[in-house]
């Protein structure tokens, strides 16, 4: 709404409230760099908290169980296991016709590139580390994770390449989150398991408390995509929408578990 200018003289409306302000042109909208900068940060402590589980040493998240199985079997490093994995299931996403995000790629690359310094940082911790210790890893680490997977798919810029082959296989099948999410991670641990990877509590552990811990920090980590308050709120509705997938993560590691 434009001023009222000296020259007008004054209604009943501008008697009461005064003379209004000119409209000021609107802020820069600083969300694209807050998203890129969350992200990385998010995938950073995300490869933190794989490496915390594997060193712990008490069981691994599910999909990298089946790379720690890969990574004995081969002799190819855990992350260069973990990279290549990422892109073959990113392969996937093709016959399902999913679109990868910048997000997306940035998750292959970060995490793959990232997780064997981590392991090796870790490697520097005194050799055997007491079980209180291994505990403490795996808590802290499970904790580590649900805020790192908060802030990556809060920032909305593309799910990981495992969450978009769920989705994918989702919509393609018909077939619900929860059967979809569990078959695949059944079929993910027990093979990763076969072929050496660890399965134990801290498997148990991660997908029991996983869920919980991402439900709860997903709505306050999901950036305003947008400064309208309306549209804000479709966004974050939307990015609690997107991390559905992580909610679920681990619930076929709970079947696997169970079963042993």
């Amino acid at each position: 709404m434009l001023g009222v200018s000296p020259s007008t003289p004054p209604t009943a409306a501008t008697a009461r409230t005064g003379p209004t302000t000119p409209d000021l042109p609107a802020a820069p909208d600083r969300a694209p760099v807050r998203r890129g900068a969350q992200l990385l940060v998010g995938l950073v402590l995300f490869s933190l908290s794989i490496a915390m589980l594997v060193h712990a040493g008490l069981g691994s998240m599910p999909w990298d169980v089946l790379s720690q199985g890969i990574s004995r079997r081969t002799g190819y490093s855990f992350g260069t296991v973990t990279l290549v994995l990422s892109a073959l299931v990113l392969a996937g996403w093709i016959p399902l016709r999913q679109r990868p995000g910048i997000g997306t790629i940035a998750n292959v690359l970060v995490i793959g590139v990232l997780v064997d310094p981590a392991l090796a940082l870790l490697d520097r911790l005194p050799d055997p580390l007491p079980l209180v210790a291994r505990i403490a890893l795996v808590v802290a680490g499970i904790a580590l994770n649900a805020v790192a997977t908060g802030l990556y798919i809060g920032a909305r810029l593309g799910p990981g390449p495992r969450d978009g082959l769920m989705t994918g296989l989702v919509a393609r099948t018909g077939r619900s989150v929860r059967l979809v999410r569990t078959s695949i991670e059944v079929v993910v641990v027990a093979a990763g398991w076969l072929l050496g990877g660890t399965v134990g509590l801290g498997t148990l552990a991660f997908a029991v408390a996983i869920g919980p811990l991402v439900h709860l920090l997903l709505p306050l980590l999901s950036v305003r995509t947008s400064p309208v308050a309306p549209a804000a709120a479709d966004d974050r509705q939307g990015a609690v929408h997107d991390g559905q997938g992580a909610v679920h993560d681990g619930q076929g590691a709970v079947e696997v578990a169970e079963r042993r």
